[in-house]
């Protein structure tokens, strides 16, 4: 049969690829492709959909790509387990679902780059409300940051049980101010946090975006369908070659040899590893490198792969002499309990994510804005769901924000099922050093305050033997995991190792190919990054279809005397 031809072939179908096939198909005269290696996002799946159910996924090859890293030398040769969506959906469908924007003035060090004016807070904040109905924001100081009508439905975290009261109390007597909302004026402070969450469901991308125009004739998405390589015609793409993994309903195919579909443009929504990847299989990379694999070069762009920025955080955990944690719901003989409450009712401790508190600190004085970012739990356990404490007891997660470690991606050959070779440096760099010690003092200080006397059993980890900075490197070393957050190997902006256009998103050297997703962040934001990535592809597809921007919304926010 003769290949299908569409206007825009959407290279995954995580965030990025769900809010692009959204907007970029609400022209009923654009043919629109989305073509996603994983699974469906089935209704029916509470591993998907129960809030509380988030670690299940995660390990499991069903729904998690996992990823894991080269062995990182600052922390003691491990590998770094590295949990990816592998679903409609993307990441956003096995998340923590914690809304973050990050703080304006990452947006403002993003345009502080060459080429990168229209990518500043003033810039982004239109899109950011475009995205999102915020439903605590009506009626509060915060209204005119925040919106009212998107797609993304936030609800705000109740952080109402004892323990948390006990954080925001303890956050202020040991010197840090409360805020109202971490994505309006003031980011610095303590608050309950924005979630994906929606009547008790997880709200993924996939279910925001996708799901509602799912019935549009001009959108076509199959799943079980792994891209393989971009196809050109000179440095003009032209299409993809894919491996169907299954029945690809509209395109009429079943799986076995590689097919392909020819298109106007290629929008690569592969993630911070597969995007640098698939442009490397594809032969756009540091031409050595490729010519040592045996890969025609298309353009010699060194920048694709490289500048890897993650978050990598620890676990403070702490016994409770009271029986006020969450504990019990993940005992054996309660989940029937809990998981009747979520199916029948959608309440009860299934129907949150518990990550329903937090802050944003300075870890000292030279830095402008936070480099800290606390996640409060009232339990204590591993975010996989792993080594659970014991007993009752709480936590805060916490790490640096925006450390100078870089890392790279890289493939290690023309097999497309691969995986790439992942290096982040974790700890490689003095300041990174020094926030990691200054981030475990503040975390112990918080934690340690008066507000926590009637439930402080005992520090549990790190414990006792962590007293010295060098002590506590060496337990960060071992005990630390990644946040999830990788990004920025497909960097916008214009200089030798920029990969993709600011205007356009356009990938430099080539015509026909665009990269959006978190890789094309020019530096990691200070906090959870699924709301900045779906900003990004809010703003892109204004940029793609040569739609009348946004207008710029430069309205005052919070800046620390010292900026």
């Amino acid at each position: 049969m003769a290949p299908a031809i569409f206007d825009y072939i959407l290279v995954g179908g995580g965030s990025a690829g769900c809010a692009l096939a959204n907007r970029l198909s609400a022209d009923a005269s654009t043919r629109v492709l989305v073509l996603e290696a994983g699974r469906p996002d089935y209704i029916w799946d509470p591993y998907i959909h129960m809030p509380a159910a988030l670690t299940f996924p995660i390990g499991n090859r069903y729904y998690d790509w996992r990823y894991e890293s080269e062995p990182e030398p600052w922390l003691n040769d491990r590998r770094v387990y590295h949990a990816r969506g592998k679903l409609l959906g993307g990441s956003s469908s096995i998340n923590g679902m914690i809304f973050q924007r990050g703080n304006p003035l990452d947006y403002e060090r993003w345009a502080a780059d060459p080429g990168m004016g229209e990518w500043d807070y003033a810039h982004c904040l239109p899109y950011f409300k475009r995205m999102e109905n915020c439903l605590a924001a009506p009626g509060t100081p915060d209204a005119e940051f925040r919106g009212e009508s998107g797609p993304l439905v936030l609800e705000r975290g109740p952080a109402s049980g004892p323990l948390f009261g006990a954080f925001f109390a303890a956050a202020r007597q040991a010197g840090y101010a409360l805020t109202t909302d971490v994505n309006g004026y003031r980011q610095e402070g303590f608050a309950a946090f924005d979630r994906n969450i929606r009547a008790g469901r997880r709200l993924s991308a996939a279910r925001a975006y996708l799901h509602p125009v799912l019935s549009r004739p001009n959108l076509t998405v199959a799943t079980g369908a792994h891209v393989t390589r971009i196809l050109f015609s000179g440095t003009r793409a032209t299409g993809v070659e894919f491996v169907p993994g299954g029945t690809l309903g509209a395109l009429g195919m079943r799986g076995g040899a590689p097919r392909r579909a020819t298109g106007g443009e290629v929008i690569v929504c592969a993630g911070a590893f597969g995007s640098p990847a698939l442009l490397q299989l594809s032969g756009i990379g540091n031409a050595t490198d490729l010519r040592a694999l045996g890969i025609d070069v298309v353009a010699d762009l060194p920048g694709v792969g490289e500048n890897l920025q993650d978050h990598l955080e620890v676990y403070v955990q702490y016994g409770s002499k009271r029986p006020v944690s969450v504990a019990p719901a993940l005992k054996w003989r309660n989940r029937p309990i809990v998981a009747g409450q979520w199916l029948f009712a959608r309440t009860g401790p299934g129907a949150t994510n518990h990550f329903e508190a937090g802050g944003f600190v300075r870890s000292n004085e030279s830095v402008p804005y936070p480099n800290l970012m606390f996640h409060f739990l009232p339990i204590a356990i591993r975010y996989d769901g792993s080594a659970p404490a014991g007993g009752h007891g709480y936590q805060v997660h916490i790490g640096p924000m925006y450390s100078d470690s870089r890392g790279s991606v890289r493939i290690r050959s023309r097999d497309p099922f691969e995986k790439p070779a992942l290096r982040f440096n974790y700890l490689s760099t003095e300041t990174d050093r020094r926030e990691w010690t200054e981030a475990i003092a503040i975390a112990r200080n918080i934690l340690g305050q008066p507000a926590f006397d009637p439930f402080n059993a005992g520090e549990l980890s790190p414990g006792p033997a962590a007293t010295t900075d060098a002590e506590v490197l060496s337990w960060v070393a071992r005990d630390a995991e990644t946040a999830l957050h990788p990004s920025c190997t497909c960097a916008m902006g214009t200089g030798p190792m920029s990969v993709t256009d600011p205007g356009s998103l356009s990938v430099h050297g080539v015509s026909g190919l665009r990269v959006v997703d978190a890789s094309v962040m020019p530096y990691v934001t200070n906090g959870n990054i699924y709301a900045p990535v779906m900003m990004t592809a809010e703003k892109s597809a204004d940029l793609i279809t040569g739609n009348t921007p946004l207008p710029p919304e430069p309205i005052p926010f919070y800046r620390h005397a010292s900026v």
